[in-house]
């Protein structure tokens, strides 16, 4: 087998440049989609219930996409004709999405069409979103690895700044952030609309600078065939996963559940501590969840700090365990603090947690696969780690609500300790230099 090559900077991040259009999609709909739902007149016992819908397709999409692309060969490559066809599907279903309370349809219409246009936005993004973990893996030597899921988590936090603070700047231009009842406002649905736009131009940039090796190639430096990559059981795979896929998969269960509970009750939560108020048709509501966004954004460039300063520790395990702590204090603490500039501090802390949940997961598991073959699908099945705690807490998202008391901001708090107990598995992973 021969040694993968050094890849340059710029190749590398061409690699992931897509990903900055593509995350501007995730953040949009991580940042909006309880907004939205609220606004079209869902209550807040059944909310986590629409948060369902993105995991479940992760689940279902990423592990078909993986496996369908390990045998997939074309003059276009075998991983970006699935990267292009997410992101055109999204782009449509993100320009539709927002208008859901635009169409005149009676309050349980409007929300079943939202439901129908958030699943097929997160099939598209995740049909998207995972083949550039899958390059990383099929193109970059382990040298490099690191580097390379840095450079992908810089863009991943790069793209989510930018969606993150779209509602907020475009309300600040002039665009209302008030409607009618049951109307999404203008500065989230022109934010929906330029965001795809951006999708769709970072794609197309990736498209024309990425070339993938072809099967020969491929052989060379991965050291499987394309028969062995062409039959997959998954059973068969997960079956015979390295002991560090289920290791950081634990990790992973208690991290995802709490940044769940952040999507959906978080500004309801920030709304009822700072503004006093979880009513959607009020606009102390409106500009809570204006400000949620940029707080977002704060987290976000929050963790491309940390993420910078993540090489530095000489214990990898002990980096990632930290940084889960400094998530979850973050959490505890948003309840406590009524100043909307005093909550900038807890969401650095979560954004701390949220760099390394972005680098390290993949970076463990992507060295312990190596010899095993199937990385696509391998990765696809990875990605139920962080599908599966998402379902499993959007079911009992209602019902542990009741048990804190109905209470929007004590879910903070569910959340930060899910992210210590997370924190406490890292010391089980076995972590193969």
């Amino acid at each position: 087998m021969k040694q993968k090559p050094d890849l340059s900077f710029w190749k590398l991040w061409n690699l992931s440049f897509g990903f900055f259009g593509v995350q501007i999609a995730y953040a949009l709909q991580s940042a909006n989609i309880s907004r939205i739902f609220r606004t079209l007149g869902a209550d807040p016992h059944s909310l986590s219930f629409f948060w369902i819908l993105p995991p479940l397709m992760g689940i279902l999409v990423q592990p078909i996409i993986g496996t369908l692309s390990d045998r997939t060969w074309t003059r276009f490559g075998r991983r970006i004709p699935y990267l292009f066809v997410g992101a055109a599907v999204a782009v449509a279903v993100m320009c539709l999405l927002p208008n859901a309370g635009s169409f005149g349809m009676a309050v349980g219409t409007a929300l079943i069409f939202g439901l129908v246009a958030l699943m097929l936005l997160d099939t598209s993004i995740n049909m998207a979103m995972q083949p550039f973990k899958m390059l990383v893996g099929d193109m970059v030597n382990e040298k490099q690895k690191a580097k390379a899921y840095s450079i992908q988590s810089f863009l991943c936090n790069a793209g989510s700044v930018v969606g993150f603070l779209f509602p907020f700047v475009f309300t600040w231009i002039g665009l209302s952030n008030v409607a009618p009842e049951g109307v999404v406002p203008d500065s989230v649905i022109w934010s929906f609309y330029v965001g795809a736009a951006i999708l769709i131009l970072c794609v197309l940039y990736t498209v024309a600078k990425v070339r993938e090796w072809n099967p020969q190639e491929y052989a060379e430096y991965n050291a499987v065939s394309e028969e062995q990559e062409g039959s997959a059981n998954w059973f068969v795979l997960l079956k015979n996963a390295p002991s560090t896929f289920w290791r950081v998969g634990l990790v992973q269960f208690f991290c995802w559940a709490g940044m769940l509970y952040m999507w959906t009750y978080v500004v309801d939560a920030v709304s009822e501590t700072v503004w006093g108020t979880i009513d959607p048709t009020t606009t102390d509501y409106q500009e809570a969840a204006n400000w949620t966004g940029v707080l977002y954004a704060i987290q976000a460039m929050g963790s491309v700090g940390w993420a910078a300063l993540l090489p530095r520790f000489k214990n990898t395990k002990m980096a990632y365990a930290v940084s889960l702590v400094l998530g979850g204090l973050g959490f505890l603490l948003i309840p406590y603090i009524p100043d909307m500039y005093g909550q900038i501090l807890p969401f650095l802390l979560i954004g701390c947690g949220w760099a390394a949940m972005l680098a390290m997961p993949f970076t463990f598991v992507t060295n312990a696969l190596q010899g095993y073959g199937h990385m696509g699908a391998y990765l696809g099945l990875f990605n139920g780690t962080i599908c599966v705690p998402q379902i499993v807490a959007a079911l009992c998202g209602g019902t542990i609500l009741s048990l804190v008391g109905s209470h929007q901001s004590s879910m903070m708090l569910v959340a930060g300790v899910s992210f210590i107990l997370g924190s406490l598995c890292v010391f089980g992973i076995k972590d193969k230099k």
